[in-house]
């Protein structure tokens, strides 16, 4: 494998639920802490996740509810991490579709492609309405937890059965 899987860098360390935030930038403080207590920053790297979104806006509320805090590669980025919170009440992020969030998910990446893969079954975890609705109800790190592990183990079922049915050839 190329890059660490989506469970590997969530660990129950990672999760918060019931965070409290009276806005956005209280929000995405939050999630960079977690971040950092995990080692994955430096405290810095949370005011460049609110420095993108003062730049260039709430693009980062990426689904109903869910908001995707991130930075550029940068050296307060000493590898690739995940931490997810849950909010205690929603706060508006100024996205016209999407808001207000409740979950925001904070993403580090030290360069341009350690993160991919990761990154690419967490978007095919919350294009899953179930599982995304499932997300969304976690009370507990531990359900979070289960919910991903629950979605790689289906995909990797698929996966496997395509390729048994294929012959071995995709």
């Amino acid at each position: 494998m190329t890059s660490p899987d989506l469970l590997n860098l969530l660990p129950e360390s990672a999760i918060r639920v019931n965070v409290p935030a009276e806005n956005w930038r209280e929000a995405i403080r939050a999630c960079g802490e977690v971040l950092a207590a995990t080692g994955a920053v430096d405290p810095a790297y949370i005011d460049q996740m609110i420095a993108v979104v003062e730049e260039l806006g709430p693009y980062i509320v990426i689904a109903p509810g869910i908001a995707l805090a991130h930075a550029r590669p940068s050296p307060a980025v000493h590898r690739v991490g995940f931490s997810w919170i849950f909010l205690e009440h929603p706060v508006p992020f100024g996205h016209a579709e999407n808001d207000p969030v409740r979950m925001v998910i904070g993403l580090a990446a030290p360069d341009p492609q350690s993160h991919v893969q990761a990154l690419a079954t967490l978007a095919e975890l919350l294009a899953d309405e179930a599982c995304r609705a499932q997300l969304l109800q976690a009370d507990t790190p531990a359900e979070v937890r289960r919910v991903v592990r629950l979605f790689a183990e289906r995909k990797a079922c698929a996966e496997a059965s395509h390729l048994s049915a294929s012959g071995g050839n995709s």
